[in-house]
């Protein structure tokens, strides 16, 4: 054989060999189409953050099929995406006044990223000193698996489209990438923090025309604070520049010197939609692009360099709901106790105010506020609960009770009230209160008394 055909028929060899192998590879799909169907559940919890993903957990543990919707893709909101991975206030006055779920996680993520806790017995000057410093990679995961254990089936990337009631249970319909599900729900639990599956139901919601505003949490460093001379720096930069430090000292002590991290304000950060929220999450990026540029030509600042930025702006006030009972400032700096209370909080009335300053009022001794369950089910609702900030309360009462604590409780007491309304069939504003109390002690929470 000639060597031109011998290499020709060696080819075709190969390619013999090569081309089955390539053929069986490849395949042809049919054109993309969304896939439809419809499942059911005996609680729908919409919004995984910070009140959210401990109501979902609750409900889990007592036995409901339970559903967890989320637009994003980690457990966690403000704790975590936001980047305010210091929740709290457990305590108040020397003594544990939140626990339950919430606290049983944040303490297992300070043991597994071999933290210290502040010491509790001693009263700070400062409220937020008692607040605990955690990894926020360490809580998405460990809230990711209390909520597998539980059995909660947890669905990311999707939000709610149509919110409907009919014959006593909510038709939830959710989108998400591919799918279009139609959820058959018993209790539904609103934790998207603005109330947003409140306001697709129908029930009435409010807000004030201007918002506090959000805050991009960020850290940086390429610089020594304690070598800055800070009379040539605006005092516009000062507070950003201490407040950027490394957090080992909290870390291995406990001790809260300082807040371990930085913010930029954003004005009239809205997460209602998907717009508004894109053009706060764009705006507090533009906003920390323009002080780091400004501060990269102060003196002792040349080499400052970003080391993290939160994916989202953590945004502080949207819409509340009209409840059956509303908080207000004065029921929470007295410390008024109503029946059917069902967990404390404990956080100064805490108003920013256009970020040019905070108003902040204390609350006095041995003064701890707490929750009704009333406040957290809207008015003329059935199979209803809210739980987080969209809580029925007034302006100045919600800036405390947004806190994480808080709403780590009021997701735990609606997981409760809802579970009890499914195993009696009843809508929640019928479930005895102090039954919802005695359910909550089962589970290790700490009820008003």
């Amino acid at each position: 054989m000639k060597r031109r055909s011998m290499i020709k028929s060696m080819g075709s060899v190969s390619l013999g060999i090569v081309a089955p192998s390539l053929s069986r590879a490849e395949k042809w799909v049919e054109p993309y189409e969304t896939q439809k169907q419809n499942i059911s559940t005996d609680i729908l919890v919409v919004g995984g953050g910070t009140a959210g993903t401990i109501a979902a957990i609750q409900a889990g543990r007592t036995g409901a099929k339970t559903i967890l919707i989320e637009s994003g893709s980690q457990l966690g909101g403000c704790t975590t995406t936001g980047g305010v991975s210091f929740p709290g206030i457990f305590h108040a006055w020397g003594e544990q006044i939140i626990s339950g779920i919430g606290w049983e996680l944040v303490l297992d993520a300070v043991e597994l990223n071999g933290d210290q806790l502040p010491d509790f017995s001693k009263i700070p000057k400062s409220h937020w000193k008692h607040q605990v410093a955690v990894n926020p990679a360490i809580y998405v995961m460990l809230a990711e698996e209390k909520c597998l254990e539980a059995g909660v089936e947890i669905r990311y990337y999707e939000t709610p489209t149509m919110v409907t009631f009919e014959n006593g249970k909510w038709l939830v319909e959710s989108v998400g990438k591919g799918v279009k599900t139609l959820i058959s729900a018993k209790q539904l639990i609103d934790c998207t923090g603005n109330a947003l599956i409140a306001s697709m139901a129908g029930y009435k919601v409010l807000r004030e025309n201007e918002t506090q505003p959000g805050s991009l949490v960020y850290s940086m460093e390429g610089y020594d604070s304690n070598h800055l001379d800070f009379s040539k720096i605006p005092k516009q930069y000062h507070k950003a520049l201490h407040q950027n430090m490394l957090t080992s000292q909290i870390r291995k002590t406990g001790e809260n010197t300082f807040v371990p991290y930085g913010y930029v304000y954003v004005y009239g950060a809205d997460s209602t939609t998907s717009e508004t929220h894109t053009k706060a999450n764009q705006q507090g990026r533009q906003n920390l692009l323009k002080m780091i540029r400004e501060l990269r030509e102060l003196p002792g600042c040349e080499n400052i360099r970003i080391t993290s930025m939160k994916t989202e702006t953590a945004v502080r006030e949207t819409f509340r709901i009209d409840g059956l009972y509303k908080i207000t400032k004065e029921d929470y700096v007295s410390g008024r106790l109503q029946e059917d209370a069902l967990s404390y909080s404990f956080y100064p009335v805490d108003l920013h105010r256009n970020g040019q300053s905070i108003y902040q009022e204390f609350l006095k001794p041995n003064t701890v506020a707490s929750i009704p369950m009333r406040a957290l089910i809207p008015k003329n609702s059935e199979n209803f609960l809210v739980a987080g900030r969209c809580l029925s309360s007034d302006r100045l009462a919600n800036s405390a009770l947004r806190v994480q604590a808080s709403c780590m409780g009021m997701g735990q007491a609606a997981a409760v009230a809802a579970s009890l309304s499914v195993e009696q069939g009843l809508t929640p504003a019928k479930i005895d209160p102090n039954l919802v109390k005695k359910r909550l002690k089962e589970y290790g929470a700490i009820v008003p008394s």
